[in-house]
């Protein structure tokens, strides 16, 4: 069986795409779960790895849930409440969890619809770059459902907490472009140069060393819900081990050199 999530490498920048285009690229099964997490553990494993690039095949980045095992009652969808809320921890909610230890940037490219957990995988990522054919939804209500899988936590810290509630509470579809007016991306460009453009940010990252990249990203998750002096501390301890890297010594020397 063809993996949900396909996994290439050019150099140090790795690119997964979402691959079950028959169902929108649709964030379902263990399948697709475990994908996420293999992935994650193979990237944080191999120091050659610096950046990701998330997309998904075809003209969908994601719908989100899959409706059609919803409406029709498949699998998690047909248990009762109890069961169903544990199934929620150990299958959507651990692409987050598995997110969050992902020690490198990952960089959205969104190549179209984002809707519902498919918007919220999209706010998961560090960086997020859009087509102009992209759109937008945390569109959980308009069928009676509330975000399960870590958008609330997610979407405010990207867009604040009003544009945020407009989204969740309307349920509404933004463009490309008022997600970037919104800064829920960093740029909208025409679709034939999504992953040249993505590529390019990709490489601007993982030209500067590993392990300060590891350690920076780190930082930049911590700060999120630490408070200053923990950052602090951990900044305290990190620099150390960045200063007698090896490759912060050849940054140095082609410092020293231009």
């Amino acid at each position: 069986m063809n993996s949900p999530l396909v996994v290439s490498t050019s150099g140090h920048v790795q690119t997964w795409t979402i691959d079950v285009p028959h169902v929108g690229n649709a964030i379902t099964g263990l399948d697709f779960v475990a994908a996420f997490e293999e992935a994650v553990e193979a990237a944080n494993q191999d120091l050659d790895v610096r950046a990701v690039i998330l997309t998904g095949a075809g003209k969908i980045f994601s719908a989100g849930g899959n409706v059609k095992e919803m409406a029709d009652r498949q699998g998690m969808f047909g248990l009762d409440p109890r069961q169903q809320r544990r199934a929620y921890v150990s299958s959507i909610q651990r692409i987050p969890r598995a997110l969050e230890r992902l020690e490198v940037a990952i960089i959205a490219a969104v190549n179209g619809a984002a809707v519902g957990a498919g918007c919220d995988l999209v706010m998961m990522c560090d960086i997020r770059v859009a087509s102009e054919r992209a759109s937008f939804a945390e569109s959980f209500v308009s069928i009676g459902l509330i975000p399960g899988d870590g958008g609330t936590w997610f979407l405010p810290r990207a867009v604040g907490y009003e544009r945020a509630a407009l989204m969740t509470l309307t349920g509404e579809r933004i463009d490309a472009a008022t997600a970037r007016e919104w800064n829920m991306v960093s740029a909208v460009v025409p679709h034939e140069d999504l992953l040249a453009e993505a590529g390019a940010l990709a490489e601007r990252i993982a030209k500067n060393p590993a392990e300060s990249l590891r350690m920076a990203k780190r930082l930049l998750q911590e700060s999120r819900t630490g408070a200053l002096e923990s950052v602090l501390g951990m900044a305290a301890a990190m620099q150390p081990l960045a200063h007698l890297d090896p490759e912060h010594e050849r940054s140095l020397e082609r410092w020293r050199t231009t």
